[in-house]
């Protein structure tokens, strides 16, 4: 008798508590759920996208109407490790119907007889644990109508996952990925008959992740907010499961979910999205509040940066800046060059932003993504403040490298505004030059003000910037300051080309002027968007000149109009989801 075989298949009373707390009300006579379970995170749109046949993974777009999942040729890795992650089980629970029911069914049964024997690229543990989640999370949704053998197939295969991992969980890389698989081996060893004993170890050994990978701050090593989005999401399933079936949460756990939690509320934007760093997007809509709301009940600010990030807030307007050094080592294999980028959101209405992660997009979109240019800083000679290295032989990933070693920081609160002085020391080796930036909002919301320096900070530096000045043959150093704005906001040169008019769909207008020194102009940008088949074309505000002096100065502000009411009621729906 084989291993698996061994493994009992049958329901305990412990899943059928765990499935009765995870749904509002038991299905009907005809096996069926009427509405989606309260812990569905899953997106409407998308799955009906998928109902319909169109498949969407890591940026690419297949048609599947009549064929299975499986079928279709992955045009990618980074599609087949999407769709063998099940996490778009989420999206068909959302829809929650037959069709949806019927089309999860086909695909997860059609993954046993394909992919259940143990190999390929979905059998790696943080996919399976994933995985296990899913089937573990939907049960009721997918075992609904089907036959004993189709169940014990299920059964079967979901052991066979929990024995993997709980052998091969130390293999996923520490952060998200080992907290996927750590969550996964967590819900089967709490669920499957015969397999509580694999619970405690992976327990504990979740415990000791959040006390290494969880900073003080309640951030993680990447510095990617939407990964600590995910991870903090399963940090509260893995909790309330253990407090489902009775066991206690370790200190390490709890304490874990109670730094993310003010530090997510530090990384959210008043429209509710995240702000767009490192790799990160703004994450799935409502995911926030869903995880926010399971999490601590209190709203206690975290006392200075939040993972290395500032925020100013007043009224509706948000402002997050990237106040700290870049990730290092395996941490900043999605790391950009973004240190003192910024991000601003009034009410609903992302206005100023970064470009964004281009991974979905290829290899070029996603260097292009993460080089300076391309978030709302100063770039000097049109170089980043860090660079790539070459590819790793293993991961084939790039390192982001030689950057900043120095962020000093300082925030003050004032009568009638809040003040960020701040300063990093990339382009100090190549160019002699720190780039300082201060940035003041007003208690109201309504203006912000810039103020960025290029300094020679000593002689040696002020040596260096001669030199490069000498070698290039030029009177001064070009910079470039830009503000990429989101693709929603219609903006144009106003006042006689000094300063830029921006229209956002609430109906707001603010005014983007300069003191004088640098040359103003609108030119193309482009928005880096999870979900979409291309980028999104968008608008960015630069402003250039030369660093000619040891010290050179450009003052800015970005402020509503003043005809612009100080509470606007934005009524305007946003566009539905697309393919574009």
């Amino acid at each position: 008798m084989s291993h698996y075989s061994r493994i009992s298949t049958n329901r305990t009373v412990l899943l059928n508590r765990w499935y009765a707390y995870r749904s509002r009300r038991q299905p009907s006579a005809t096996g069926f759920v009427s509405q989606p379970e309260p812990r569905t995170i899953g997106s409407f749109a998308r799955g009906r996208q998928l109902v319909s046949g169109n498949l969407l993974f890591a940026g690419y777009l297949l048609e599947s109407e009549t064929t299975g999942l499986w079928e279709v040729d992955a045009p990618d890795q980074a599609f087949d490790a999407e769709r063998h992650g099940f996490a778009w089980l989420d999206d068909l629970v959302a829809v929650g119907d037959l069709a949806a029911r019927k089309k999860a069914q086909t695909w997860l049964w059609g993954w046993i007889e394909a992919h259940g024997d143990g190999g390929g690229i979905g059998w790696t543990a943080d996919l399976t644990g994933r995985r296990v989640i899913r089937w573990i999370n939907h049960a009721l949704f997918l075992l609904a109508g089907q036959d004993k053998q189709a169940s014990d197939a299920f059964y079967a295969s979901l052991s066979r996952q929990t024995w993997f991992l709980s052998h091969r969980w130390q293999g996923a890389i520490p952060g998200l990925p080992r907290f996927e698989a750590l969550t996964g081996l967590i819900y089967a060893g709490l669920a499957l008959e015969g397999r509580e004993e694999l619970a405690e170890p992976a327990i504990k050994a979740l415990s000791q992740e959040c006390e290494s990978q969880i900073d003080a701050q309640g951030g993680l090593l990447t510095r990617n907010p939407e990964e600590l989005l995910e991870v903090f999401t399963l940090l509260t399933w893995a909790s309330a499961a253990l407090i489902e079936s009775g066991r206690r949460v370790a200190p390490a756990h709890q304490n874990a979910i109670e730094r993310i939690a003010p530090a997510l509320r530090n990384l959210r934007h008043t429209d509710g999205g995240l702000a767009r760093f490192h790799g990160g997007g703004r994450g799935m809509e409502g995911r926030i509040d869903h995880a926010l709301a399971a999490g601590p009940k209190s709203r206690a600010k975290p006392k200075g940066l939040a993972m290395g990030y500032a925020r100013l807030y007043a009224r509706r307007t948000s402002v997050i800046v990237d106040a700290a050094l870049p990730p290092t080592g395996t941490a900043s294999y999605n790391a950009h060059a973004s240190t003192l980028a910024f991000e601003l959101t009034s009410g609903r209405r992302p206005l100023v932003v970064n470009c964004g992660s281009g991974e979905t997009f290829g290899l070029e979109w996603r260097r292009a993504g993460r080089a300076t240019p391309s978030h709302s800083t100063l770039c000097l000679a049109g170089h980043s403040m860090a660079r790539l290295a070459s590819p790793h032989k293993v991961s084939n990933r790039e390192a982001l490298i030689e950057g900043p070693t120095r962020v000093p920081i300082e925030v003050e609160e004032q009568t009638h505004e809040t003040k960020i002085e701040m300063a990093h020391d990339g382009y100090e080796a190549a160019f002699g030059l720190t780039h300082a930036r201060t940035l003041e909002l007003s208690d109201d919301g309504r203006s912000l003000t810039g103020d960025d320096m290029l300094l020679a900070l000593d002689e040696a530096a002020q040596q260096r910037f001669d030199r490069t000045k000498r070698t290039t043959g030029a009177t001064g150093i070009g910079y470039d300051l830009r503000f990429h704005l989101h693709p929603d906001v219609d903006a144009r040169l106003d006042m006689g080309g000094s300063a830029v008019s921006l229209a956002l769909k609430s109906g707001e207008i603010w005014v983007f002027r300069h003191g004088g020194g640098a040359n103003l102009r609108l030119e193309p940008s482009f928005y880096l968007e999870k979900g979409r088949l291309k980028p999104r074309a968008s608008q960015q505000i630069i402003l250039s000149g030369y660093a000619i002096e040891y010290a050179t100065r450009v003052r800015w502000v970005l402020s509503k109009a003043q005809d612009t009411a100080v509470a606007v009621r934005d009524i305007n729906r946003d566009e539905p989801e697309s393919f574009d």
